[in-house]
C-alpha cells in the first residue's frame, strides 16, 4: 500500500486539512448476502439499511458521482465518490474521496438527522470489506460526511489489492439513522405516539412529562382531578390534563407553553435548563397537593413513596437503634461502579463504629457497632437518579461523570430489602420502563428519553417533538456510559441519568390501557371547546391581511378633554369594526347605520389624520364616491381612525347639511375658564372660508352660556405649546387662520381683567403649563415590586417643590424623604439626589427611554436628609431573641464610625426591641450563604463593612442580642455556628445562629438545647438530623450520652471553621444557596 496519511471524517463543504496517523483497517469478514443486497423493505421510515453502488470506469473518473437514493427515515441517502488531490510537500497525491450524502437536493435549511454509518469498499479477491466509520449530524450546510482521503488512489486501482475489477469498484454503506428533525416525520404513524415541542431548553421537562404520561395509573388519576372551576391560565392541574389529553388524542407534537405559563414561569425560565430531580420533586409535590380532598387523594405516595430504615446495630450485644424515613426517589452513586447493583450495594454499605468512634449503647457502655441503611419497601414505580452531576467543593462547580454503569432490564432488589416473614420475593423484581438520557456536560446539553410504553420490550425514543421506534440495545446498552466500542465525543458524553422501574407483579395494573372512557366527559368537552376557539382565532389571524380595523370616535368623547387636540388617543372610548378591505365605503356606512341604528344620511365620517406638526385632526373624506374600496379610502392603512359626525336631534332637516370641500371649513371650539384652569369643549361649526370671525362671536358666547356681548380673547391651537392669538376678527377666516384646514381648533375665553389672581390667566399660559406637565410614578425603593403612586407634576418644578408635593401625598415631612434617579436600562433606583440639587424635575427624568414610565424612587428617613448626607447608611437585619422575627433596619452612623457605634445608633433610633430578660448587649454577625461566617469585631470600621457588602452579593449583616449564656466563654467551651441544610451541606437555608458547647456536653444535651432554642415540637424534631460539619463533611451526632470530643476542632485553618448543621426539609421556600447558575425551580400557582 502506498505510504499515505488519512484524514478524519469531513465534508465536501469543508476545507479540512487535519490528518491522523491511522492506517486503513481491513476486516476479514465474509460478505453476507443479506448485508450486501439492498433489503426488499417498503418501510421508508426504517432506521437502518445497507445499499450498494457500483462505479464503473473508475480510472477515468473526473467528477464526483452519486448513487441512486436509498430511503431511510423518509430521507434520501446517496453514496458520493470522487477523486481528491492533496499536497504532501512537493508531491501532489491523489486519493479516493468517499462520502455519504443525506437529503442533498432539499432546499430547506431547518432539517437535521443524526446517523452513524460504515463506509465499505468490497474486496473481490478476499471476499471481505475495507471499511471506515462515521458518526455525524447531517443538516443543510453539512449534508454529506465521509473521508477526503479514504484510500490512496493508486491502492484502489492496484489489481493486486483486489478492490478493482474490470475497472469497476463496488461501494457499500450501512446506515443507522435517528428520526430526523425539521422535516415531515409522522411520529403517530410510525410509533402510535406523539412528542412534545421544545420551548428553548425544555427537553429535560419533556422527557419527564412523557415518563409521567406513560405511567398510566397516574395519567388516569390526573384526568380525575376536579378542575371544572379552575382558571384556565393558572391551574397546573388543568394544564397537565391538557398536555396528557393532547398526547393521547392529537396526531401532531403537543405544545407545553400553557403548562409552563400555569407554573407562573416567565419566558426566560422556559429557556433555562433546570435540575431534573428537583423539577420532578416539585411537580409531584404540586400534584399531591392538588389531589388532596379529591377522589384521587394519595395517588402520588401510593405510586412513588418507599421507606428506608437507618440503623445502628451493636456487634457484641443485643442493642439496635432505628429511624424510618420515606423517599420518592433514590440517588445512586455511579462513580467507579460497574452496575447499579453495585451502586445499591454501596448505598446500603455499613459503616463500622469502633475505636474512638465506638457507639454508646446506654447501659451496655461503648460498643463496636455497624451503622447503615436498609430498605423497608420499594414503591410500585421506582425512580432512580444516577448521580452523574455532582458538586465539586474545590472548584465550587458541578461536574459530570460519564463513567460506564450498567443497568439491567429486570432488576432484582431482594438483597436490599429488610427481611419480612411471608414476603413475596417476586414483589422485589422490577422491570425497566424508561431511560432518561443526557448528552453534554455540566454546562448544558440535550435530554431524550427511551420508554417501553407497554412493558413488552418494544422501545421508543422520545426526542422532543420526534418519536421513533428503537432497539433494546439503543435504549439500554448504548446508554450505560463510558467509552465502550464508540470513542466519538458525542457517544462518550451520552448516558443515562435517570431510570424508571416498575414492580413486575403490578406491571399490568400500572400500565393498564387508558381509553376515552377514562377521560371525564366534562374535561373532554372543555378541552375540545378550547381547541375550537383556538382554531377560530388561528383562522382569523391567517385571514387578518384581508381585513382592516376601523376605530370610530364620537363627539361625546371630546367633552371633558383637558389636553391638546380633541381627545387623548390612548384610553379614548372608541367603537371598533373589523371590515374587509375589499368592501366599499358605501357598504361600510350601511353596516355602521345598521349597527348604530342611525340613518346613513344623518352621519358623516371624518378620517383623523396626523399632521406634520404632530397633531391629530379630522379631515373630509369623499363620501359621494361610495364605490371606492375601503383600502383605497383608508390609503391602505390597516387601522383607520375616524370621527363620526352624527346629527343631533335639535338640528333641523332630515340629513346633515351639505359641505362644500372647496368653500367650507369645519372648525372646533373650546372655551377656557381661568378661574377653574379648565377647558370646556363647545362643539363644531360648518363655516364658509369667507366668514368673518366677528359674525360668530355671539354664537360662541351663546355656546359658552355667557352674555352675547362679552369681550373675548381668541387663540388658534396650532400644536403643543404653540397657540397664536387672533387679534383681528373682522378679517375672513381664510386670512385669519394660517393654512386654514378642516379640524382647526379655536380656543376662546373672557377677556381677563388686570390685575388678576389667576395662576394661569390665559389659554396660552394654560397650554404652556400643559406642555411641561408629566405623570411621574414614585416607588419606595425598599419595597420590592412596589407599584407606587402617580402624581401629575410640572417638569419645571425644583427639588424643594417636588419634595413638598410628594411629602404632602405621603403625609410626611419633606426633610424625611430621599429621592433617587431611575437607571433606565434596568428600571431600578440609581444614585441618590442631594437635597441641594439645583436642577428641575425635567433633569431628573430626562434619561427615561421613550414610552417608559417616568419613575422616581424614594425612601423614608429616620433623620433629616441634610443630616443624612453627612452620615453613612448601613443596612442590616435585626432578629428577635427567639429567632422567629426578622426585619431590615437602616442605621445612620457617622462617616468614621466603628461597629460599636452601630450598637448605640440602633438603641437610639428605637428600631430594635430587646428582650426584657436578655443580656442587653448586641453583636453584629456576618452571614454568607445562610451560614455565619464571622462575629464582627466592635472595633471594625463601618466603611470596611460597606465595601465588603458591595463586593459580595451573597453576604449580609445581622444585628442581634447576645444570649445570656453566651456572654462568657470558659476555657474548653466553644461557640459554634449552627445552620440549616437540606440533603447536602452546601444547600443551606433559613436563619443561622450560634450555640455554646460546654466541655462536658453530651450529644443528647446539645440536641436538647438546639430543640429548645428553635422551639420545635417533639414530633417535628424527629425529622431533624444534627451533624458536626468539618471541611464540607457532615459527621452526624446521635441522640445519646456520649460526651462530644472536640479535639478535631483544634488547629483548623480560618477557612475551615466547623459548624453544626441541622438537616431537615426546607419548608420555608426561601431561596437556598446553589452550586450552579441555574435558578431554583418553583411552580408559583
Amino acid at each position: 500500500m502506498e505510504d499515505m496519511e488519512t484524514t478524519d471524517p469531513d465534508s465536501t463543504t469543508i476545507n479540512n486539512s487535519k490528518q491522523d496517523e491511522a492506517e486503513p483497517i481491513e476486516e476479514d469478514v465474509p460478505v453476507k448476502a443479506e448485508e450486501t443486497e439492498e433489503k426488499e423493505d417498503d418501510d421508508e421510515a426504517r432506521a437502518e439499511a445497507t445499499f450498494r453502488f457500483k462505479v464503473e470506469n473508475l480510472s477515468k473518473l473526473q467528477d464526483s458521482v452519486l448513487s441512486p437514493p436509498c430511503i431511510i427515515r423518509n430521507l434520501p441517502w446517496k453514496i458520493m465518490i470522487m477523486q481528491r488531490s492533496s499536497q504532501n510537500g512537493d508531491r501532489t497525491q491523489k486519493s479516493l474521496g468517499y462520502f455519504l450524502q443525506c437529503n442533498g437536493e432539499s432546499e430547506s435549511s431547518a432539517w437535521s438527522c443524526n446517523a452513524s454509518a460504515e463506509l465499505r469498499m468490497y474486496n473481490h479477491k478476499d471476499d471481505n470489506y475495507f471499511k471506515r466509520n462515521i458518526d455525524h449530524i447531517f443538516y443543510s450546510k453539512e449534508n454529506d460526511w465521509g473521508f477526503s482521503i479514504y484510500m490512496a488512489w493508486n491502492d484502489v486501482l492496484d489489481p493486486d489489492r483486489g478492490f478493482i475489477k474490470d475497472d469497476s469498484v463496488i461501494f457499500e454503506v450501512k446506515v443507522n439513522a435517528d428520526a430526523p428533525h425539521g422535516v415531515s416525520w409522522d411520529s403517530k404513524k410510525h410509533t402510535g405516539y406523539v412528542g412534545l415541542k421544545n420551548q428553548g431548553a425544555t427537553c429535560y421537562m419533556n422527557s419527564l412529562l412523557q415518563v409521567l404520561y406513560f405511567t398510566n395509573v397516574l395519567r388516569k388519576a390526573v384526568y380525575k382531578m376536579p378542575t371544572e372551576s379552575d382558571d384556565s391560565q393558572k391551574s397546573v392541574g388543568l394544564a397537565l390534563q391538557r398536555v396528557f389529553y393532547e398526547l393521547q388524542t392529537l396526531d401532531k407534537p403537543v405544545g407545553t407553553k400553557k403548562l409552563t405559563k400555569s407554573f407562573g414561569w416567565e419566558t426566560l425560565e422556559s429557556f433555562m435548563q433546570h435540575d431534573v430531580q428537583e423539577f420532578l420533586r416539585v411537580l409531584l409535590d404540586k400534584l399531591e397537593m392538588k389531589m388532596k380532598k379529591t377522589c384521587v387523594e394519595g395517588t402520588i405516595p401510593k405510586l412513588f413513596e418507599g421507606k428506608m430504615l437507618s440503623y445502628i446495630r451493636c456487634k457484641n450485644v443485643d442493642y439496635k437503634s432505628t429511624m424510618s424515613e420515606s423517599f420518592y426517589d433514590i440517588q445512586l452513586n455511579i462513580k467507579g461502579k460497574k452496575s447499579i447493583v453495585e451502586s445499591f450495594q454501596d448505598y446500603i454499605q455499613t459503616e463500622t463504629l469502633d475505636g474512638d468512634n465506638k457507639y454508646d449503647a446506654g447501659s451496655f457502655g461503648l460498643q463496636e457497632a455497624e451503622k447503615g441503611i436498609l430498605f423497608e419497601n420499594f414503591p410500585p414505580v421506582l425512580h432512580l437518579h444516577l448521580m452523574r452531576f455532582q458538586y465539586d467543593p474545590i472548584t465550587e462547580n458541578p461536574v459530570k461523570f460519564n463513567d460506564r454503569c450498567e443497568f439491567p432490564e429486570l432488576l432484582d432488589l431482594n438483597e436490599f430489602i429488610q427481611d419480612k416473614p411471608g414476603a413475596n420475593k417476586d414483589d422485589m423484581k422490577y422491570k425497566l420502563h424508561a431511560v432518561l438520557v443526557h448528552s453534554g456536560d455540566n454546562h448544558g446539553g440535550h435530554y431524550v428519553v427511551f420508554i417501553n410504553p407497554l412493558g413488552d420490550g418494544k422501545w421508543c425514543k422520545f426526542d422532543d417533538d420526534v418519536v421513533s421506534r428503537c432497539t433494546k440495545k439503543e435504549a439500554i446498552e448504548q446508554n450505560f456510559g463510558g467509552d465502550g466500542d464508540d470513542t466519538t465525543a458525542v457517544r462518550h458524553c451520552t448516558n443515562a441519568y435517570m431510570l424508571v422501574y416498575i414492580q413486575q407483579t403490578r406491571l399490568t395494573e400500572i400500565l393498564s390501557s387508558v381509553g376515552e372512557e377514562d377521560i371525564p366527559e366534562a374535561l373532554s368537552n372543555r378541552l375540545q371547546e378550547e381547541k375550537k376557539l383556538e382554531g377560530i382565532k388561528r383562522k382569523e389571524k391567517a385571514e387578518a391581511y384581508l381585513y382592516m380595523n376601523v376605530k370610530i370616535i364620537l363627539e361625546d368623547s371630546f367633552y371633558g378633554h383637558q389636553g391638546n387636540d380633541l381627545f387623548e388617543i390612548e384610553g379614548a372610548n372608541m367603537l371598533e369594526f373589523r371590515v374587509k378591505k375589499s368592501s366599499t365605503l358605501k357598504e361600510f356606512m350601511a353596516m355602521m347605520s345598521e349597527e348604530m341604528k342611525f340613518p346613513v344620511e344623518r352621519m358623516r365620517p371624518w378620517p383623523l389624520n396626523s399632521r406634520t406638526n404632530n397633531t391629530l385632526r379630522p379631515s373630509l373624506t369623499e363620501i359621494e364616491d361610495g364605490n371606492k374600496a375601503m383600502s383605497e379610502v383608508a390609503e391602505n392603512q390597516t387601522q383607520w381612525i375616524i370621527y363620526l359626525e352624527m346629527m343631533t336631534p335639535e338640528q333641523p332637516g332630515p340629513s346633515l347639511p351639505t359641505f362644500d370641500k372647496d368653500k367650507d371649513v369645519m372648525l372646533f371650539f373650546k372655551y377656557y375658564d381661568p378661574a377653574m384652569k379648565k377647558l370646556h369643549y363647545m362643539g363644531h361649526l360648518y363655516l364658509s372660508i369667507s366668514t368673518k370671525l366677528s359674525s360668530i362671536l355671539p354664537k360662541l358666547c351663546q355656546m359658552a352660556n355667557i352674555p352675547t356681548n362679552s369681550k373675548l380673547l381668541l387663540w388658534e391651537e396650532i400644536k403643543p405649546n404653540f397657540t397664536e392669538q387672533i387679534n383681528d376678527v373682522e378679517q375672513p377666516l381664510e386670512h385669519i387662520l394660517e393654512e386654514l384646514m378642516d379640524g382647526d381648533i379655536i380656543v376662546y375665553q373672557l377677556d381677563v381683567p388686570q390685575p388678576n389672581d389667576y395662576e394661569l390667566p390665559t389659554a396660552k399660559e394654560y397650554f404652556k403649563d400643559l406642555f411641561y406637565k408629566v405623570e411621574v410614578n414614585f416607588c419606595d425603593k425598599n419595597k420590592p415590586l412596589d407599584p407606587g403612586f402617580t402624581l401629575e407634576l410640572s417638569q419645571r418644578m425644583n427639588y424643594d417643590t417636588l419634595a413638598k408635593r410628594v411629602a404632602a401625598y405621603l403625609n410626611t415631612d419633606p426633610c424625611l424623604l430621599q429621592f433617587f434617579k431611575t437607571i433606565s436600562y434596568r428600571d431600578g433606583p440609581g444614585q441618590p439626589l442631594r437635597c441641594n440639587f439645583e436642577g428641575t424635575l425635567k433633569d431628573i427624568i430626562q434619561f427615561v427611554r421613550p414610552k417608559q414610565v417616568r419613575r422616581v424612587y424614594y425612601q423614608h428617613l429616620q433623620i433629616s436628609i441634610s443630616e443624612l448626607e453627612n452620615k453613612k447608611q448601613f443596612k442590616c437585619i435585626w432578629i428577635s431573641s427567639n429567632l422567629k422575627e426578622e426585619k431590615e433596619i437602616v442605621l445612620y452612623p457617622n462617616r468614621n464610625a466603628i461597629v460599636s457605634d452601630l450598637y448605640e445608633e440602633a438603641r437610639r433610633c428605637a428600631q430594635i426591641q430587646l428582650d426584657p430578660n436578655g443580656s442587653g448587649r448586641l453583636r453584629l454577625i456576618e452571614i454568607v450563604s445562610y451560614k455565619i461566617h464571622n462575629i464582627v469585631s466592635p472595633e471594625m470600621a463601618v466603611e470596611t463593612l460597606l465595601q465588603q457588602a458591595m463586593s459580595a452579593s451573597n453576604k449580609s449583616f445581622r444585628l442581634e442580642e447576645i444570649p445570656v449564656d453566651e456572654l462568657e466563654i470558659q476555657e474548653g467551651d466553644y461557640l459554634l455556628p449552627v445552620a440549616h441544610f437540606s440533603k447536602e451541606v452546601y444547600t443551606t437555608f433559613g436563619s443561622p445562629f450560634m450555640i455554646k458547647i460546654k466541655k462536658d456536653d453530651t450529644m443528647e444535651s446539645v440536641r436538647a438545647r438546639l430543640q429548645e432554642r428553635l422551639a420545635v415540637p417533639d414530633k417535628e424534631w424527629e425529622k431533624y438530623r444534627v451533624a458536626l460539619v468539618i471541611q464540607t463533611k457532615a459527621h452526624y451526632l446521635d441522640e445519646d450520652d456520649k460526651i462530644i470530643n472536640f479535639k478535631d476542632l483544634r488547629g483548623l485553618q480560618q477557612g475551615m471553621k466547623p459548624w453544626i448543621g441541622l438537616e431537615h426539609l426546607n419548608k420555608g421556600g426561601n431561596k437556598r444557596t446553589r452550586y450552579c447558575t441555574e435558578k431554583a425551580i418553583k411552580i408559583y400557582n
